[in-house]
């Protein structure tokens, strides 16, 4: 049996620790624990981890909990100096774009997910899918102006920096992204990694299966 295991359901940001041990050929085990009562805060789970939220990991006895937290320690772990930079420099560009996507991008991306796309057609709300618009529009143009001659986010090849971004920004695929070519391009690319098609696909097959009553939930607690 694996070292690594991986909980949380892949609609999560559980998504994010998926893609990683895709990406480095991990050998781990998922664990798709739901949130709310029957799962994340089940007295089992809260004692892994107290915050009752997803994902956490348990690599060989060591627990960690935080998405970025986990993919960042991964990729150094497994690969230092190739998918984790090498360079103090570059890993200090890997960690800004990191804190920048889940600070300037991340609720926006995932309010705008919800009322146009995961709940019933008759409950989104289209005042809050346009203010989610008009707050991303700023940092997006910041991340195409970034991209602009180049490939990926640091350095020449990809690392976990554009894992990390993309897998944030990871929604707005089905986003009109005609002002942000650059940033679409790079979107499309990481995303067709065969590592992320493979983690987009358990992503995807658990949001076909989530009723909608648990996507409200998930509005409600996290008020989007």
């Amino acid at each position: 049996m694996s070292g690594l295991r991986i909980y949380g359901i892949a609609r999560t940001r559980a998504f994010r620790a998926l893609w990683i041990a895709e990406e480095l050929g991990l050998d781990y085990e998922h664990i798709p624990v739901e949130i709310g009562d029957a799962g994340a805060r089940t007295p089992e789970f809260l004692a892994i981890n107290p915050n009752g939220r997803l994902p956490v990991i348990d690599d060989d006895g060591f627990i960690l909990f935080e998405s970025l937290a986990i993919t960042l320690y991964l990729a150094k772990k497994h690969s230092n100096g190739g998918l984790y930079p090498g360079t103090l420099a570059d890993e200090a560009k890997a960690w800004q774009w990191t804190l920048w996507a889940v600070t300037e991008v991340d609720r926006g991306v995932n309010i705008w997910s919800l009322h146009a796309i995961r709940l019933p057609p008759d409950e989104r709300d289209a005042a809050k899918r346009a203010e989610a618009l008009a707050v991303l529009a700023a940092p997006f143009k910041v991340l195409d102006g970034a991209l602009a001659g180049r490939q990926y986010l640091v350095g020449d090849g990809f690392t976990i920096a554009d894992l990390n971004v993309a897998a944030i920004v990871s929604r707005a695929i089905d986003m009109d992204l005609g002002a942000v070519p650059n940033l679409k391009a790079w979107l499309t690319r990481c995303l067709e990694r065969p590592a992320a098609r493979a983690a987009l696909a358990l992503k995807e097959r658990a949001e076909a299966e989530t009723p909608a009553e648990v996507t409200r939930l998930i509005a409600r607690r996290n008020r989007l």
